[in-house]
């Protein structure tokens, strides 16, 4: 379907009165390029194009367009990088958005308009194109790989999306001025977005539409074996981040005083849950924070949260007994625990630190954590289940929101 003239005109305004322009990183797609550029154009004025090193006759095609912003690399530096640096260049220009599109024509222009009217109805986020993975042509391994890019990406943030790895966005480009991004290849479109996130900057969809051409025609510059390896070392790292620091200052933000009675109401006092499940949540949140698994202790108990549909936010404020004011007695209670099951006693002598005691005391303090995180967690149930039931809770119906 062809739309009019005077709903481009209506776009183009969009963008002017957003101050968004659109970012096409390309390399050697000259097959494809010039028909994007044409298409573009009918919707947008203010096109950045990086050429990231293209061999082809790419240069040839954008010297024929004036009005473009070109950014050239010399040689091949990666989609990452080419992203980056146009992200600088529409700073620069004073934008405050840019809409990111393949070159390849898997993306169409016309959905320029969902992403603007999003942006201007939730200022400051960050937007991605949903695809529809179910169209015509779509390669096996591009729908796993989504799958567990958007598994990844939940683990590192606690945000469910359906579309992880869309290259279609909208980006706060001023917003992202203030993180420090240092990815180079496929995998920054990841670690821009677990960063956003982190920083507190709204990460949303849109659904779009899709074309993959047939496999002979499509043209595609990720290699599995390196990239997915880059890919794999990147969720390692954002993982033991997200665990160690930002998943629980992820947590902490949204209890600050403005959301606190919200998220009280309705994420901890949640009427609608069970008196079980409120205890269970309890149960399990104290039993990650003890048992020794230092580093994964609030991701796993927050993934076992949602496995098990409890009160994420009950299990994230209890799995935080071991914070650091009260490390000092959990790791006290697990040596004395320890000392009880085992019938050993700890040596703490600084002249046999570095002997066969140490390890002795670590098989102490561990079988001890163990033994005292599952008594916790099944204490803290007993406890709280109790009480709820004393103090006469029940649960209510959930409204629905239809």
């Amino acid at each position: 379907m062809i739309e009019p003239q005077e709903q481009k005109e209506y776009v183009k305004q969009k963008f002017k009165q957003l101050k968004c322009c659109v970012l096409i990183p390309t390399y050697n797609n000259a097959k494809t390029i010039e028909a994007v550029i044409q298409t573009v154009i009918e919707y947008c004025d203010n096109i950045i194009v990086v050429n990231d090193g293209c061999t082809d006759h790419t240069a040839e095609i954008l010297v024929k367009y004036p009005k473009l912003t070109v950014v050239t690399h010399t040689v091949n530096k990666g989609k990452g990088l080419g992203l980056r640096n146009g992200f600088s260049k529409a700073n620069e220009a004073g934008f405050d958005y840019a809409i990111s599109i393949d070159s390849d024509g898997q993306h169409y222009p016309k959905d320029f308009i969902l992403f603007l009217d999003k942006i201007e109805k939730e200022p400051g986020s960050l937007i991605i194109g949903a695809r529809n993975m179910t169209v015509e042509n779509v390669p096996n391994k591009s729908t796993f790989g989504n799958k567990f890019s958007n598994f990844w990406f939940w683990a590192e943030t606690g945000i469910t999306l359906p579309d992880t790895q869309s290259g279609y966005r909208l980006y706060p480009v001023q917003r992202l001025k203030k993180i420090w991004l240092f990815t180079t290849k496929f995998e920054l479109e990841i670690e821009v977005i677990v960063k956003a996130a982190w920083r507190g900057i709204p990460i949303l969809s849109v659904p779009v539409s899709v074309y993959y051409a047939p496999p002979g025609e499509r043209v595609s510059h990720f290699i599995p074996s390196r990239d997915s390896t880059r890919i794999s070392f990147l969720n390692t790292y954002l993982v033991v981040l997200a665990a160690l620091f930002w998943r629980p200052v992820m947590l902490v933000r949204k209890m600050n005083l403005k959301n606190f009675k919200r998220v009280w109401k309705e994420e901890v006092v949640a009427a609608h849950e069970s008196a079980q499940k409120k205890a269970l949540s309890v149960g399990v949140g104290l039993f990650f924070g003890i048992v020794p698994i230092w580093g994964f202790q609030f991701a796993l108990a927050i993934f076992s949260a949602v496995f098990f549909k409890l009160n994420k936010i009950i299990v994230g404020l209890t799995a935080q007994i071991s914070v650091p004011p009260m490390i000092p007695f959990v790791l006290y209670a697990s040596v004395k625990t320890g000392e009880c099951v085992l019938g050993q006693n700890v040596n703490l002598d600084l002249d046999k630190i570095l002997t066969i005691e140490t390890l002795k005391n670590l098989y102490v303090y561990y079988v001890g954590a163990t033994v005292l995180s599952l008594v916790a967690g099944v204490a803290g149930f007993l406890v709280t289940w109790v009480l709820l039931k004393l103090f006469g809770y029940k649960a209510t119906i959930k409204k629905s929101n239809d």
